[in-house]
């Protein structure tokens, strides 16, 4: 007898619709699985079998064939566990399968027959919905991630047993319905704050204007002066994240695995710090069957980098693009997979390798040449797409024991959504792949419309690009940083103090560390 399931697998942040035949022939009992399937699929027939004798039904009695189809595209991961089974109990006679074509059924099972959670649900339960299923069967960890998809009932099963006395309606699941509200509750709740943070205020102040436009910084400084804790609170003053934004960021933590049990969505701004030994697949994502990398976990978040420097040429150099275009692309021979990836770049490093240089206290003991060094592991490229360049200097003891706090990250967020909401009424009109959200990203004629300087500004600036040799990128930087800065203050017009403050952020170009 044949069988028909219905499941889906991931590629790139999509899923796709996989039809699961399961025909029972003549033959020695055993399971034989087709249709490209990796490692872990070809083993399911052996966790198949055993979680069908542990959950009360018979071993199967003829040969098994398991096709999954489309043939040409390799399947991987435990996922088909579970719609395997069913099939197969289906083609078996052990079970009535006339209403099992209308679910799309997804999930891992142990051999005892539970279900066990697997990776990207939402996507694969957004393409049931538009292949018009009736509902998704999940793993129950998976549930509510699924449920966020509206117009599809969405059914936790807990075992195979439960599975299959659901689909002969023998026994009722009550669907899962989340509300959306009470999901991005908190969302904006974090026990950092830059209240805790000491002196630091001219940093404090690059980290906010970097927010408010979306900004890439880098900070500089000795080491212990307080970069990490810096960059570790810029979540804290980001904007909320949009419904929208939300449910991009949470198919890619749901794809890579990193989306917790019984969550959702993803209702805070991704912050990812990825240790300097990452290899360029890991920043960027890759593999035989493509997976996000840190890159693209930090879309719509924060990148921090901590001592830059240390990272591989070749990782940091492979970051310029997605860096520029937003979005990061592995080409494969069968295909290419494209994942979103806009995120603020936040980095750290020391002035030299022993962390000294220009420290009033304690001595450099770096030669020119290892100073030089240290130095070319971040190209001209790379330090150019870094809007904001900070030094962040040691602190004296007066500001390390006194008691009066900071700012509160509240009050600076208030300010940074303030600018973001006038950014985002004057870039309105850009919709789909042209979509501007903020001053960083603002394309040529953006900047030329809508970053015109007074006649005093453009004198100073005409001066500073004289005497410091800034590039043309540089330029279109400061231009960009002025426009935030004026937001921030709540004028139209940029004017020579705009101007000045954002020359100051440039303190590291090229022509600076020669």
């Amino acid at each position: 007898m044949l069988a028909k399931v219905y499941s889906g697998a991931v590629f790139g942040v999509d899923a796709y619709e996989i039809e699961i035949e399961v025909n029972s022939g003549s033959g020695d009992p055993k399971v034989v699985v087709v249709g490209l399937p990796d490692a872990a699929v070809k083993e399911s027939g052996d966790r198949v079998w055993t979680a069908l004798t542990n959950s009360g039904f018979s071993s199967p009695i003829n040969r098994i064939t398991v096709n999954l189809a489309p043939a040409d595209i390799k399947k991987e991961g435990p996922s088909f566990d579970l719609p395997i089974a069913l099939g197969l109990l289906a083609a078996e006679d052990q079970m009535d399968g006339e209403h099992l074509a209308d679910y799309c059924v997804t999930g891992e099972l142990a051999l005892s027959g539970e279900v066990r959670r697997v990776r990207g649900v939402l996507p694969i339960a957004l393409r049931a919905r538009a292949e018009g299923r009736n509902g998704i069967l999940v793993p129950p960890e998976n549930a509510e991630e699924a449920a966020v998809v509206e117009g599809l009932a969405v059914y936790p099963v807990r075992n195979l047993r439960a599975a299959a006395d659901f689909i002969e309606g023998r026994k009722a699941i009550a669907p899962v319905v989340v509300d959306m509200e009470t999901a991005f509750g908190g969302g904006t709740l974090y026990d950092d704050d830059y209240a805790d943070v000491k002196g630091q205020e001219f940093a404090r102040r690059a980290i906010e204007v970097a927010v408010a436009g979306g900004h890439n910084i880098l900070l500089v400084g000795p080491p212990g002066t307080g970069k990490s804790m810096l960059a570790k609170r810029v979540p804290t003053i980001l904007p909320p994240l949009t419904l929208e934004e939300a449910l991009e960021t949470t198919k890619i933590h749901s794809i890579s695995g990193a989306l917790p049990a019984h969550q959702a969505v993803v209702h805070g701004r991704p912050f990812r710090a990825p240790h300097h030994t990452i290899s360029d697949a890991g920043l960027l994502g890759g593999g035989t069957h493509p997976m996000p990398g840190e890159v693209s976990l930090a879309h719509n978040g924060v990148l921090f980098l901590d001592e830059l420097p240390e990272f591989h040429r070749n990782v940091l150099e492979v970051m310029r693009q997605p860096l520029e275009d937003g979005v990061v692309s592995i080409a494969r021979a069968a295909a290419s997979v494209t994942f979103p990836c806009r995120f603020m770049l936040v980095a750290a490093m020391n002035p030299c390798p022993c962390g000294h240089f220009g420290d009033a206290k304690r001595q450099c003991r770096c030669t020119p040449i290892q100073m030089q060094r240290y130095r070319n592991k971040i190209s001209g490229p790379l330090l150019d797409r870094i809007d904001i360049h900070v030094e962040v200097p040691a602190m004296e003891y007066q500001q390390l024991s006194s008691l009066e706090k900071g700012e509160h990250s509240a009050a600076i967020r208030e300010r940074v959504v303030a600018s973001r909401e006038l950014q985002r009424a004057r870039f309105a009109k850009y919709k789909g792949v042209h979509a501007v959200h903020c001053n960083a990203i603002m394309r040529a004629k953006d900047v030329h419309k809508y970053c015109v300087l007074e006649d005093n500004a453009q004198s100073l600036l005409k001066a500073a690009m004289a005497d410091l040799h800034l590039s043309a990128r540089a330029y279109d930087r400061i231009l960009k940083v002025a426009r935030t800065i004026a937001d921030l203050a709540g004028t139209e017009h940029i004017a020579a103090d705009h101007v000045a403050e954002a020359v100051q952020y440039r303190s590291l170009d090229r022509s600076y560390w020669a």
